[in-house]
């Protein structure tokens, strides 16, 4: 069984980096499919990975090994000659998000090679934050998007009240000390109960080359919500400037709105 799914840009265009993504709590790969498709339309190589289980038990195994591992497998071989498209940008969820923010301080657990160039990180859980109650209060946290609950309900692997599993303090303290050494593009929904806002606006402010952007209206789930295609466009935007030093393409001189 291939350890991602892969999801390719339009036949004759040249692939223009490589993107990886990490699921959060209770999430699968197939969660992402949708995102993938439409990161790959604008000739992105995009593949999606199966996300960490972080324990609170300190005796517990380390998940970050295995991530890294199965990072370094996703980034391998998304160039036509077979090497890798650069920049190579991770993008987390919940769990995924803190994760690989965790990574990136661990150089120990990835050749230089597989570690990225940029991060997105999108719906930072706060420590310790949960959601109590059954699977449609569940879904009610993560997303008002009707598409999207169904492809929670119908995927048999979805792990039902994951979100009740707190998150260990230490999993988000990296993000939070502002120790992330890569331009890094934040990702919040203003109607997300699990979401720390003001940690995460200090955050940024913390973090050398960081952005964050707050989606309106959205829940916990802010990649897959009902704002789904603004958020992925303002990935791309984020990964056709991170392409350009960092300068914006396109910037607004004058506006009415």
């Amino acid at each position: 069984m291939s350890q991602y799914t892969d999801h390719r840009g339009p036949r004759g265009l040249r692939t223009r980096g490589t993107v990886v993504v990490v699921p959060g709590r209770g999430e699968t790969r197939a969660t992402y499919t949708r995102l993938g498709r439409r990161l790959a339309a604008d000739a992105y190589r995009v593949r999606v990975i199966d996300g960490p289980h972080l324990a609170t038990d300190a005796s517990a195994e380390d998940p970050l090994p295995r991530l890294a591992a199965r990072i370094a497998a996703a980034i391998e071989g998304t160039a036509p000659d077979g090497g890798v498209a650069r920049p190579v940008v991770l993008i987390g969820a919940d769990t995924g998000a803190a994760a690989i923010a965790t990574l990136l301080g661990r150089s120990d657990l990835a050749a230089p090679a597989a570690r990225p160039d940029a991060v997105v990180l999108a719906g930072l859980p706060a420590p310790g934050a949960t959601v109590a109650g059954t699977w449609e209060e569940e879904l009610d946290v993560r997303t008002a998007c009707p598409a999207h609950r169904g492809t929670l309900t119908e995927d048999a692997e979805v792990g039902r009240g994951a979100l009740n599993n707190a998150v260990p303090e230490a999993a988000v303290s990296a993000v939070y000390a502002g120790d992330v050494p890569v331009p890094a593009l934040l990702l919040a929904g203003d109607a997300d109960p699990l979401t720390d806002r003001d940690a995460l606006a200090r955050a940024a402010k913390a973090v050398p080359r960081a952005r964050l952007s707050v989606v309106r209206g959205a829940r916990h789930d802010v990649l897959n919500d009902v704002q789904h295609r603004s958020v992925a466009a303002e990935i791309v935007t984020f990964l056709e400037t991170l392409r350009n030093e960092l300068v914006p393409l396109v910037t607004v001189e004058s506006s009415a709105w």
